[in-house]
């Protein structure tokens, strides 16, 4: 059973929401689940230090509780490339660090789901990617289709640098992010030919926002290992 890392096709396509559903629906198969966002911009002060509110979210859905620097070792006041806001602050982002974050909190659960920042080429640092920290950490990927139009060229290419990184590719999920988009269910169609790793399952729509739903949509039994 390996650990997971949710990827996006883009910003703003539901991977803290396909993060949390997840963490949620592997909890009601009984596993102990924490989750952590490396690296995160957009941050707010709160007594005296960075805290971002996604981070607090995964933080606060995981099995077990730990400090916030585990799950966010890096936090950014503003919303933009972390490499640029890293550059601006003079931090260096570095991968010793967030391994040893992961390890901290993977000692004590069963699985970790790491969530990534924008969408799969959004580095992390100057010179550090997405794919080295997977690569780091032995993480399988799990790619989230923000459905709407445009996101037929995004995934295939997301897909494909997946792929060419010779990553674990353990599947993708469709999220219904744009309600007016009238043609979600023939996106999911021709993705699934398209794309070599198993559909896990489509995100509807929520206007009022429901983990349970959203763990529901998702299959995990390519996930986990049958008992």
């Amino acid at each position: 059973m390996r650990n997971l890392f949710i990827t996006g096709t883009d910003t703003g396509v539901g991977k803290t929401w396909a993060t949390l559903g997840l963490m949620t629906r592997l909890q009601g198969l009984g596993l102990a689940v924490n989750g952590m966002k490396p690296v995160a911009s957009g941050s707010e002060w709160q007594a005296g230090r960075l805290r971002n509110a996604d981070a607090i979210l995964i933080r606060n859905q995981s099995s077990r509780l730990v400090e916030y620097e585990l799950v966010n070792p890096y936090a950014f006041a503003e919303p933009i490339a972390p490499h640029i806001a890293a550059d601006k602050q003079q931090v260096f982002v570095d991968i010793e660090a967030m391994d040893a974050a992961f390890y901290a909190i993977a000692e004590a659960v069963d699985m970790v789901v790491v969530e990534g920042v924008g969408g799969w080429r959004t580095p992390l640092s100057g010179r550090l990617q997405a794919e080295d920290l997977i690569k780091r950490l032995n993480l399988s990927v799990i790619l989230v289709v923000g459905l709407r139009l445009g996101c037929i060229n995004h995934a295939l290419l997301t897909a494909e640098a997946i792929l060419a990184a010779e990553l674990s590719f353990a599947g993708w999920l469709g999220n219904c992010v744009c309600p007016d988009y009238l043609e979600a269910q023939a996106t999911i169609d021709y993705l699934r030919k398209q794309i070599p790793a198993p559909f896990l399952g489509r995100i509807p729509h929520l206007y009022n926002f429901s983990l349970e739903e959203v763990g529901s949509a998702i299959e995990t039994d390519r996930l986990v290992p049958a008992a």
